[in-house]
């Protein structure tokens, strides 16, 4: 599993038609999460989300980095992943639900590799009352769409 999960994490490169290249590894925690914990998928699927967030951000902005560096450093999941369900089975796929949400941060370079824009952003959801009716990761979707339009605007000034 830990091959599997070092590959992935090594830098999903993932080209996109704004940015020239877009790569997405995770902390050292996270790593160590998704594979004790949420499963080596989940990672896949908030990697995806967060470069299509990103390219869609770039192309409404109208931005055009060269290569970008996203470090999903923490995420939190609003219902159990498959994994978790699995290895847990008193969870309830449509009952148990927590906080969750996503922090990343990431590096916008030109063609030269000169840093044109940094971006810290993290966001959690705070309140459990508004999780009811979200999917595994809607907090973490979310936390990825206003992380990617901040580092768009950053761009973009």
């Amino acid at each position: 599993m830990k091959p599997v999960l070092a590959a992935i994490a090594a830098l999903v490169i993932i080209p996109i038609a704004n940015a020239g290249e877009v790569s997405v590894s995770f902390s050292d925690d996270f790593i160590e999460t998704l594979e004790d914990d949420y499963g080596t998928r989940e990672g896949e699927r908030l990697s995806k989300r967060v470069v299509k967030d990103l390219n869609q951000a770039f192309e409404r902005a109208g931005v055009d980095p060269a290569r970008v560096e996203v470090t999903i450093i923490d995420a939190k999941p609003n219902r159990p992943t498959f994994e978790q369900l699995g290895a847990r089975p008193g969870l309830d796929p449509n009952r148990s639900i927590s906080i969750g949400g996503m922090e990343l941060t990431a590096t916008a370079y030109d063609a030269d590799g000169g840093v044109l824009a940094e971006r810290n952003y993290s966001w959690f959801e705070s309140n459990i009352r508004h999780v009811v009716g979200s999917a595994t990761w809607t907090d973490a979707r979310r936390a990825s769409g206003r992380f990617a339009r901040k580092f768009a605007a950053d761009l973009k000034s």
